[in-house]
């Protein structure tokens, strides 16, 4: 398990302060101009962070992104922090993601995504969020 944490803007900012404190270097980190992927992305949306991970140690990464207005993200309390799984096989992500999703809210159905994972994301019936990301190992 991962903490993932969503912010409005000022995730590089956040980020670039835990490393300060944790050391390391970020082992990935993607705005939203540059994945192109994700599809038209407003001017004043592209630096925002898709996605950026930090390890701090212990197998741990801390992991973030920004939330877009233009495609209705809002932040509010109770979203900003994530649980993000990931499980070793297609067969636990699908276990974990139904299992959990059981009475709340999907936001993302459990699809092949374009940075490569099998993934999904979901607000548990108790108003907890999760995302389950299994990397399509060859």
């Amino acid at each position: 398990m991962n903490p993932y944490l969503n912010f409005d803007g000022n995730a590089e900012e956040a980020f670039e302060f835990y490393r300060s404190v944790f050391g390391g270097e970020f082992e990935s980190k993607y705005k939203a101009g540059d994945m192109q992927e994700a599809g038209p992305i407003p001017e004043n949306e592209k630096n925002r962070i898709m996605h950026i991970s930090l390890p701090i140690g212990g197998g741990t990464r801390l992991m973030a992104s920004d939330i877009f207005p233009s495609f209705g993200h809002k932040l509010t309390e109770g979203n900003n922090v994530q649980i993000s799984l990931h499980p070793d096989s297609r067969e636990e992500a699908d276990r974990l993601f139904n299992g959990l999703s059981a009475g709340g809210k999907v936001e993302m159905p459990m699809s092949d995504a374009f940075w490569g994972a099998y993934f999904g994301s979901f607000r548990d019936k108790y108003g907890v969020y999760w995302m389950v990301n299994h990397e399509n190992r060859k």
